[in-house]
């Protein structure tokens, strides 16, 4: 299949202006195909030939403007439209589209449980082709008229609102002008939570199966979703431009949520079955808010070219996380959003593969499709939220609103932003573009103190590697005088970088923090003084929002091999016991967990990291013995399971079906502490298929393929590396259950065979299923084989296998951080 060049979509664009399309679709017939016919009505500005996108079963018919047209001419996913003259045309494809089992196109779900099936489309980035014929490039916007016939007793749901005819035959109203890759269609029995706001319909909907947790929540997610969506419009001047406003849990999802207009998917982990804590409540609640900020950003205006994916995503996580802050409960989403998103952006940042926020071309849509990465999210979020600090909410917002008016229901470019924010201000708006949003890689921020007289004043110098100009906040902590064990904030200075002349700071702080408040992106570093303070007192800051730019700067160090592993983890053994923060517990001990004891230390260094870990989670479930913090309970659980190095201890909590003092263990807690079984061998085949009978559910279905492909049994491992690389069977779900159950650092030596078997396997993999499990094969990746053969192989497969390009990015990055361990082991 051949991919849309920048140079093809540019020339198609200066030809044609498509106008409508009209979809006739019927999911009446059968279970691998639907039937897909398409009107397309577009003109052509001069005579040319040019092509239209659709990916077949089977090409039924096609004619261009009353004229049959051969469908053998089409080559791969092109149709060819040649000798078109300038005027309007009229072109009509009949074809039949196979379902998906891979959350491309349209993928199709048979619910274990009860056995209903659903459908639901994902058309991002170029997969619209897989539905309907398109011009499938983002500034072809159009007009889309749809019809669907249904088995009966089915919702078809769609962009706009929905009509049902009767006999299974649905109608959507005609869109407004919107891109290819946004339109949606959901269709299914689907237990649904309708109400009115604003006068427009809003719904929620998922797989009956989870109707009564849909239930249990629906008060909570239609909260939010008014809550949001009463901020945003008085932030835009631009009303919503839709005419509903659907949000469907879907299953097998391969994305967290995709921003269709008026019809919002998300994945249906998130109607929750079993406990969860009010952070993960909180990182669904900032989806909800990200989706809808998209209405305006992505969906009124969309980029011209994937080259702009920032003027999608950053914008979306920038005003997710803001407007939750400050329409809902959920008052300290930026703490959240520097442990777990920011980390995220600084090491996508770090690796070969960075690119800028908005680089200044991606030639093709294999390319951009690689960039929904930590850049375009976090690191643009950030970005964007240093340029509100550089130049106020006032100026920014109107920037905003001068960018929806000019540009409502077309497409821009960051040039064209650039232009609504520079009249909204007199700030060199072009040149902080340039600095942030054209370069790559981290700044890195470190004070000097000086004292500079008799007095005792001290003065602040920031060595400042890099170049791009931060506005931060500086911190100034004194020890508190009554409880030794504390801090006191002084006082927060704001500073530019870079400096003009050394900052006065007074007498000497016991700590100074830099980026106190998290304001900008860059790594931090301390003065001695003020390390020694950190690790003596970190539990002891005020704040979680300051507490977090600390154990990011901590987490950094231990990346760059400047903090040794175990130092961290000392430090986290003192003081995670005293946090509340959710974000900040789950932050911590997932970096404590995985990348210090599963890759930074070694395999001799391993026992004792799981000991420590076991220990700081044994003290935080002692603490929570009261009951009154059952999320940093639950956290606590989960993780005292995850590390458990001798099973007696979870083997007697399944046994029992509780935690002594709780909680009770629901189906997540079960599949979790059987797959550790798992992997300590204190478990067989008997107790999974009994435990699959007990939950029989798509989750169910997952969680017994991670514990199968988790037993250290060389026929369970051979039977699950077939399933993954040798048939295609495996849904993307079941593909990545299966994965992360195969490594293990515990059986590192009956695995070793099948580490120089991934490259070849994982290859072939990408380029017989597509981009969807290639992502998933790159995340199978033998992340536990820190040595330099693994390092070798993976080398030698990027210069000779030639895998497709998701693969490679994955395995690029793989390797990078594989790299990145050598060298923190080495350094320790």
């Amino acid at each position: 299949m051949s991919v849309l060049t920048r140079y093809e979509a540019q020339t198609r664009a200066e030809l044609l202006d498509v106008h409508r399309y009209t979809i006739e679709l019927d999911l009446t017939t059968g279970d691998e195909t639907f039937d897909s016919r398409t009107l397309i009505r577009f003109t052509t500005r001069a005579d040319a030939d040019t092509f239209v996108e659709v990916k077949p079963a089977e090409l039924r018919s096609v004619t261009l403007d009353g004229q049959p047209l051969d469908p053998e001419t089409l080559d791969g996913n092109r149709l060819p439209l040649k000798n078109l003259t300038a005027g309007e045309h009229e072109l009509r494809v009949d074809a039949a589209m196979r379902y998906s089992r891979t959350g491309e196109g349209m993928h199709r779900f048979t619910d274990p449980t009860d056995d209903e099936t659903y459908v639901y489309t994902q058309l991002f980035l170029d997969d619209v082709q897989r539905v309907f014929a398109a011009f499938d490039q983002p500034d072809l916007k159009a007009v889309f008229d749809l019809s669907v016939k249904a088995p009966e007793g089915w919702t078809v749901l769609a962009n706009s609102r929905t009509e049902h005819l009767g006999q299974g035959r649905w109608q959507a109203a005609p869109t407004p002008l919107i891109s290819t890759y946004l339109v949606a269609v959901a269709a299914g029995p689907w237990h649904s939570v309708r109400t009115e706001h604003r006068g427009l319909p809003f719904g929620i909907h998922c797989r009956r199966s989870l109707a009564r947790h849909l239930d249990a929540d629906a008060d909570e997610i239609l909260g939010i979703t008014r809550a949001c969506f009463d901020r945003y419009h008085e932030k835009f001047d631009e009303p919503y431009p839709f005419d509903s406003y659907d949000q469907a849990f879907v299953p097998e999802f391969n994305a967290g949520a995709m921003e269709n207009p008026g019809l919002v998917t998300f994945r249906d982990e998130f109607v929750y079955r079993s406990a969860v804590t009010d952070a993960e409540r909180q990182t669904r609640a900032v989806v909800i808010a990200h989706e809808m900020a998209h209405m305006w950003f992505g969906d009124l205006v969309t980029l011209k070219w994937w080259d702009d994916i920032w003027l999608n995503e950053s914008f979306a996580e920038y005003m997710g996380y803001q407007t939750l802050t400050e329409a809902t409960r959920f008052t300290d989403t930026w703490t959240d959003f520097g442990v777990a998103r920011k980390a995220w952006g600084y090491e996508a940042d770090q690796r070969p593969t960075t690119h800028p926020v908005a680089p200044e071309a991606v030639p093709d849509t294999a390319s951009a499709l690689l960039n929904f990465d930590g850049i375009s999210y976090a690191k643009g979020a950030s970005a964007l939220r240093q340029l509100v600090t550089w130049l106020g909410e006032k100026d920014f917002l109107a920037g905003i609103n001068t960018h929806f008016a000019r540009h409502k229901f077309a497409n821009a470019t960051l040039a064209d932003f650039i232009d609504s924010l520079a009249a909204a201000t007199d700030r060199d708006v072009p040149a902080w573009a340039d600095a942030w949003l054209r370069t790559t890689g981290v700044d890195t921020l470190t004070p000097r103190l000086t004292n500079g007289d008799s007095t005792g004043t001290y003065t602040l110098t920031v060595d400042h590697d890099g170049t791009r100009p931060h506005r931060i906040a500086v911190g100034l902590y004194d020890h508190d005088l009554t409880d030794e064990g504390r801090f006191t904030l002084r006082e927060r200075l704001d500073l530019d970088l870079p400096q003009s002349a050394p900052q006065p700071v007074g007498k000497r702080p016991a700590l100074l923090l830099l980026n106190d408040g998290d304001l900008t992106y860059a790594k931090i570093r301390f003065d001695p003084e003020s390390f020694a303070a950190v690790r003596t007192g970190l539990s002891g800051l005020p704040e979680p929002l300051t507490r977090a730019v600390v154990w990011n700067a901590l987490r950094d160090a231990v990346r760059d091999g400047e903090l040794p592993a175990t130092a961290y983890l000392d430090t986290a053994r003192t003081h995670l016991p005293h946090e509340r923060d959710l974000s900040l517990v789950q932050g911590v001990l997932a970096f404590a967990a995985v990348p210090i004891a599963d890759r930074f230390l070694t395999p001799e260094q391993r026992p004792a990291a799981l000991s420590t870990l076991s220990a700081l989670c044994r003290d935080l479930i002692r603490r929570t013995e009261d009951g009154d913090h059952p999320g940093l309970r639950l956290i606590a659980v989960r993780h005292f399971i995850d590390v458990a190095a001798h099973p007696d201890t979870i083997a007697a909590w399944l046994a029992d079906g509780t935690v002594p003092g709780g909680p009770e263990l629901d189906p997540e807690l079960r599949w979790r502490i059987l797959a550790r079984l798992a992997v300590l061998g204190a478990t067989d085949e008997a107790a999974i298929a009994a435990e699959l009978d007990r939950d029989p559910s798509a989750s169910g279905q997952e969680g017994a393929a991670r514990c199968r492909a988790a037993l250290p049994d060389p026929d369970a491992k051979a039977k699950a590396w077939q399933a993954m690389f040798a048939t295609d069977d495996l849904s993307n779900y079941l593909f990545a259950a299966t994965a992360e159950g195969f490594w293990q650092p515990e059986q590192a030596d009956l695995v070793r065979e099948y580490v120089p078997r991934y490259y070849e396997d994982a290859v072939a993999v990408a380029a017989r299923r597509g981009p969807a499990i290639a992502a998933a094969a790159g995340r199978a990746f033998p992340a536990h084989a820190v040595d330099a053969e693994n390092l070798r192989l993976g080398e030698q497969c990027l210069r000779e296998a030639d895998p497709i390009p998701a693969l490679r990015r994955k395995l690029a990055d793989q390797l990078d951080d594989l790299a990145r361990a050598l060298r923190v082991r080495g350094a320790s």
